[in-house]
């Protein structure tokens, strides 16, 4: 049985806007505390949020294309544990086009923030999560290789396709830790970087996202599952 959300600690990497942020707001509704992460000093929504609920929030920063800035929030949180990790950064491909269209700077930029940028972080900050604790890593349908029978979105596709590979590396790597280990995916929604003509919006995917990361906790390795708790195939 899960212990009950409040006093439940979370650390969020990726939560300035979009599904980030609304992550966030979904976990301290259900009592958790929060520590979540911004790109950049600048002011966000996610500082609005803090003000309203000093004692549950707290902001770190972070950009997880940095490695020295991932070491440091390590070092910042050295005496800290959490239940859960949940990497959210990423970015999309603009402008849009086929991988062999894009260019190096643009392949490079996409690949490093969805990719590897997130394993360096949960490689960093695996330690700080409880050993009965759950990692998480906001993933895609679009990752499928198997699912991909549309094309398009090729360089967003392929980051995400390497997220869930390396995600796999992880867990076989780690196939004794009794840590849940979860790629979500949180369908198409509304957001600056799903467009305004996705399918979802955050409300009909977060709430669902939170939900489906509470009912794998505690079954160890990893599992790759939609915001509706499906499994999503390889």
């Amino acid at each position: 049985m899960l212990p009950p959300a409040s006093g439940r600690r979370a650390l969020l990497i990726g939560a300035a806007r979009g599904l980030g942020l609304a992550l966030a707001q979904e976990w301290l509704r259900s009592g958790w505390h929060v520590v979540a992460t911004v790109r950049s000093p600048g002011r966000t929504r996610l500082h609005d949020l803090a003000d309203a609920h000093r004692e549950n929030v707290e902001i770190e920063t972070v950009d997880v294309t940095v490695p020295t800035q991932i070491a440091a929030l390590r070092q910042r949180l050295a005496s800290r544990t959490f239940d859960l990790l949940f990497v959210n950064a990423g970015v999309t491909s603009r402008p849009e086009g086929t991988v062999a269209e894009t260019s190096t700077e643009e392949f490079v930029r996409v690949m490093v923030t969805n990719a590897l940028g997130p394993l360096r972080v949960i490689e960093a900050l695996q330690d700080l999560v409880t050993p009965t604790g759950t990692i998480g890593v906001m993933s895609s349908g679009q990752g499928s290789v198997a699912n991909n029978e549309r094309g398009g979105h090729e360089v967003y596709r392929g980051s995400k396709a390497a997220l869930n590979t390396f995600m796999r590396s992880y867990a076989a790597r780690h196939s004794s830790d009794h840590r849940t280990l979860v790629l979500m995916a949180p369908g198409w929604v509304r957001t600056e970087l799903g467009g305004s003509d996705a399918r979802l919006s955050i409300e009909e995917s977060i709430p669902n996202v939170v939900r489906t990361l509470e009912s794998v906790q505690g079954s160890p390795g990893l599992h790759y599952v939609d915001y509706l708790g499906r499994t999503v195939a390889w």
